[in-house]
């Protein structure tokens, strides 16, 4: 989750933000914006809903216990970072966040909280250098952000769970058709753009450096419409994680965007926790 400090990003407007928590029905969310926030304030106090005995780190980037997180928020502040929570959504004990951090580098991340006891205990993320616009003019964080058909919550998770089998691992590009509604869609990862040419190459297991190839699933999250999935497998045959985040509209995908990075190798660990 935390990399080095740099300096200001462009800030979503705070008021319109503060908006938003306020019409949300959940707690959790806002407890979250809130730590999240902190790396920039600096406030003691947004960390209170983390509960640092239990806290269990999956960065393996991240010591664990050595430093205390509002020690290590208080230092960060001090540098001027800059954290904008584009979106943020929960699945019953999970938030999930997708963020923009301006630290060493311009990044743009995923984040997952595990609640227990109305406390955090549990983290996850994927963190890459921003990039693009890409060749539709869409940037890694821009488009839609408001969660609505709550009722389909979990049949869009079955949908995304069906593709991600068929398409991502079984490399049925052939059936891309049954999940994709190619006349709206809009994609967001900046190598690719809307019309999924190039997606459709890089899935191929025909490419010639087989540059993208998942093979687990590890984790469905998802709030109305829309999902986000976390796996492993290979990016030009490096292990890397893929958390892609899905908008959804009648049972299809209408919008995507996505974060990989690649897994060091277990001897750089800093936690013994794993990624996922």
């Amino acid at each position: 989750m935390l990399k080095s400090p740099s300096r200001k990003i462009t800030q979503c407007n705070e008021s319109s933000m503060e908006k938003k928590l306020t019409a949300m029905a959940s707690h959790k969310k806002e407890q979250i914006y809130k730590l999240l926030k902190g790396i920039e304030t600096g406030d003691p106090a947004s960390v209170a809903v983390v509960n640092e005995e239990k806290y269990i780190q999956h960065n393996p980037q991240t010591r664990e216990g050595s430093e205390g997180l509002a020690a290590l928020f208080k230092r960060l502040s001090k540098t001027s970072p800059s954290v904008n929570i584009v979106r943020i959504f929960e699945d019953d004990d999970f938030v999930f966040a997708h963020t923009e951090y301006d630290f060493a580098t311009r990044n743009i991340g995923f984040e997952i909280f595990r609640f227990e006891n109305a406390q955090a205990v549990e983290h996850w993320d994927n963190i890459q250098k921003r990039k693009g616009p890409n060749i539709s003019a869409h940037t890694m964080v821009d488009g839609e952000t408001k969660v609505i058909d709550y009722e389909m919550t979990e049949s869009n998770r079955m949908v995304i769970k069906s593709f991600i089998e068929e398409v991502l691992i079984q490399s049925h590009i052939e059936t891309l058709d049954d999940y994709i509604n190619q006349e709206n869609y809009v994609e967001h990862n900046p190598r690719f753009g809307d019309d999924l040419v190039e997606l459709t190459s890089a899935l191929s297991r025909s490419s010639k450096d087989n540059s993208i190839k998942y093979e687990k699933c590890h984790r469905l999250l998802a709030e109305g419409n829309f999902v986000l999935s976390v796996c492993e497998g290979y990016a030009r045959q490096v292990p890397t994680s893929f958390f892609d985040l899905y908008r959804l509209k009648d049972g299809e995908i209408v919008e995507h965007w996505d974060t990989t990075e690649a897994i060091p190798p277990r001897s750089e660990w800093k936690n013994n926790n794993g990624k996922f």
